[in-house]
């Protein structure tokens, strides 16, 4: 049998539930995913931790800008069950992304792999540098002075 002695756990679950303080997500308040984002090449990653979410509860969503990732992890164990320790956050979790218009929203690709979800979102081809030609011709004029 697991236990564990801790005098403030009653005090940090009481001020969970009233500041929703570092609470983990309910159905009702989604809690935030911790992600990292970098850009490589021509595309930016960005790797978000959601270790025990089945791939089938995560939601993608781009609307004007706007993307969206919503998933949920429910719990894995059976009702007759008496739990001794519960400490893995359960429910919901969201993050929303502001995506500029240097990227291209509609060519996002998605991979998820040991708990991280990976999002390759390429730059576009607006917002690539390039070279622009000079004409050349010019139409040399004599100034008398």
């Amino acid at each position: 049998m697991l236990m564990r002695t801790d005098p403030f756990r009653e005090f940090d679950r009481l001020a969970q539930q009233v500041f929703g303080a570092a609470s983990p997500g309910t159905w009702s308040r989604p809690a935030v995913m911790p992600m990292d984002a970098y850009r490589s090449g021509e595309e930016f990653v960005v790797e978000f931790d959601l270790p025990g979410v089945s791939p089938d509860s995560i939601d993608l969503d781009v609307e004007r800008n706007v993307l969206t990732i919503k998933a949920e992890r429910r719990p894995h164990r059976a009702d007759e069950v008496e739990m001794q320790v519960s400490e893995r956050p359960l429910g919901v979790f969201s993050r929303q992304l502001f995506l500029g218009d240097t990227l291209d929203a509609e060519h996002i690709q998605a991979s998820y792999d040991a708990g991280v979800l990976t999002l390759r979102i390429p730059i576009s081809e607006a917002a690539k540098p390039r070279k622009i030609a000079i004409d050349a011709t010019q139409d040399r004029k004599q100034i008398n002075a």
